[in-house]
This record gives C-alpha cells, structure tokens and sequence, in this order.
C-alpha cells in the first residue's frame, strides 16, 4: 500500500542520541533508520526535521500532515495524535557526574533532594510533577537534552533524565571523558516503547498506509534489533 497525497508531508523530531542524531546536517540515527524505512515502504517523501522537543510537539500538535517521533504514548497525549508504531524502546533515568559521590538513589523520593534538569513538555518532566518534583525547587526546565547536559557539565543541576545508552554519544558530543559520567539509577516507570504518530489533521490514507508499511518493517531483524533498549551502535 502507498500513500500519494497533495498535500506536503513534514516529520519533526528532537536531538536524542542514538536515536535522533545529526550527521553532516542530516537527521540520523536508529530510529531514524526505522522511520525512513516505514516512509519509504509507504510511498511517502518527506525531510525529517529536528527542533527542541517543546516546538517538535506544539507543531505536530497543531498542524495538518505531521508526523513525530519518538513520541511517549500517555493518556494525556492518548486523544490528541493518531498512533502509528513504536520506532523506539528507552529506559530512562537519572544520570550524574561521576565524582558526585554524594548523590545516592534507591528510590525515586531519594531524588527529591537534588535539582533535576528536564525538557520542557518531555515525558519525564511531566511524570515527575505528577510525582510531587516541583518546578523551581527540584526541577530546572530546559528547551532540549543538550541544554540538560551543558547544565550537568558545569555543574548547575545535580542531575538530569536520559536512556542510559545514550551516555557515549552525549558524552562524545560533550568531549567528557567517559569516566566522568554515571548512569545513577534507572527510573521503573519510564522504561517503555516510544511511536511515530500523526497529527489528528492528517489523511486517513496516510495514516493507514503508514501503519500498513510500520506492520512490514516490524518483521524484520533490524527492527527487532533497535528495538532492544540495550542496543546502541
């Protein structure tokens, strides 16, 4: 099945390593890999854009012919996307620098003593005020996870949120040496599958065709492969 629309289709998505990267000026990355094969399969052309998570969702939120990935399916957002596939598998969760040895979490209420950099209108950003973290006190909110980790670099924040097979890249990106980070503790609520979706404005051919074409992806080994949330490249 594929999709032939007149009208232009756009993709956007946020920086989040391995899964959304840039090379040479180009969206990259495993899910990304995954969405281009899905659009591909489907007949669809369309430039992958990357914006602060914040815009990425507010224009597939409000705009005909969008789609976003990773997108965290939650009750909140369960009405406001048509949901297409899950392109993503994380496993979220606090991370620190190394030589804060001070910082010791058994328990999500341990983290309630240290400030926490979280991205504006992000999944954790929202689970952890609905678990009593409040803004200004616990919670520094932040445009996108670069900005999370230039605020833990310089040591402006204690800790921030992200998939634990991330570290290497940011810290790449970073010039950190390796050592210099830690994966604290992982989060048992923010471990899931994440999807491409639609703006609710979007032809109902295109979103049965790219449902269509995510089943085909969803059978072959690579899919199965990104889809472990220990794998990185």
């Amino acid at each position: 099945m594929q999709a032939q629309t007149l009208a232009p289709i756009r993709v956007v998505t946020e920086y989040s390593p391995p899964h959304q990267t840039l090379v040479q000026g180009e969206v990259s990355g495993l899910s990304t890999e995954l969405v281009l094969a899905i659009l591909a399969e489907a007949g669809v052309s369309a430039t992958i854009e990357m914006f602060p998570w914040a815009r990425a969702f507010n224009i597939a939120r409000s705009q005909p012919n969008v789609l976003i990935y990773n997108m965290a399916r939650t009750p909140e957002r369960e009405e406001q996307f048509h949901w297409l596939g899950t392109v993503a598998a994380y496993q979220l969760g606090f991370v620190g620098l190394s030589h804060r040895q001070d910082i010791t979490i058994t328990s999500l209420d341990d983290a309630l003593a240290f400030t926490i950099a979280v991205q504006r209108d992000d999944l954790s950003a929202n689970f952890l005020l609905q678990q009593g973290f409040e803004l200004g006190v616990q919670l520094v909110l932040v445009a996108d996870i670069s900005e999370s980790w230039q605020l833990l670099r310089n040591g402006k924040v204690d800790l921030i949120i992200d998939d634990a097979v991330a570290l290497n890249d940011m810290v790449a990106k970073l010039d950190l040496p390796q050592s210099s980070i830690r994966f604290v503790y992982a989060i048992p609520q923010l471990k899931q599958q994440t999807w491409l979706a639609a703006s609710l404005a979007t032809s109902p051919e295109l979103i049965n065709a790219i449902k269509f074409a995510h089943k085909k992806i969803a059978l072959s080994p690579r899919y199965h492969q990104i889809m472990s949330s220990s794998y990185r490249e």
